[in-house]
């Protein structure tokens, strides 16, 4: 059986007058992810280490930023496209590991409720993705509040 391990990064900046978006749900705050889709750093952190491991180019290769069709696209529609291209690659996903670095709302209450959208929308099981979060202690651009990042492992194996 063979085994594929992939890292996925993002970061967004973060300002008023857009939707929170994390984890395929929104959040209720004063400042939202500004991006060319929905700005879900989560999603598109998943995205990029699901490409990555199976050897695939990263997501602005695959949903380019210079396209009108990704304008204010839902990040769910790319990551299930994203799943679809992982499948017919040949791999399944075992497991995610994930971190969203985030100063401000806390998010800990919605983690839950990401698991189950992330899983539904990949097929998998909630048990598979962990979503973990945390702060920088108000240092860098996500201590100032000025943007939001997120990290994400995925690892893959051939079917």
């Amino acid at each position: 059986m063979s085994f594929r391990v992939g890292i996925g990064y993002d970061v967004h900046k973060l300002q008023a007058g857009y939707n929170l978006c994390l984890g395929g749900i929104v959040i209720d705050h004063s400042k939202g992810t500004v991006g060319h889709s929905d700005g879900d750093v989560l999603i598109h952190a998943i995205i990029d280490a699901l490409f990555g491991a199976a050897g695939l180019a990263d997501i602005g290769t695959w949903f380019p930023d210079t396209e009108a069709e990704f304008k204010g696209i839902d990040s769910k529609i790319l990551l299930q496209k994203a799943t679809q291209i992982i499948d017919d690659e040949g791999y399944s996903i075992v497991n995610i590991d994930s971190t969203i670095c985030l100063q401000n709302p806390k998010i800990k209450n919605f983690i839950v409720t990401m698991k189950q959208v992330l899983a539904e929308q990949m097929g998998v099981e909630p048990g598979q993705i962990s979503v973990k979060a945390t702060t920088t202690e108000k240092l860098g651009f996500v201590g100032r509040e000025e943007g939001v990042s997120s990290r994400a492992v995925v690892l893959l194996k051939k079917k």
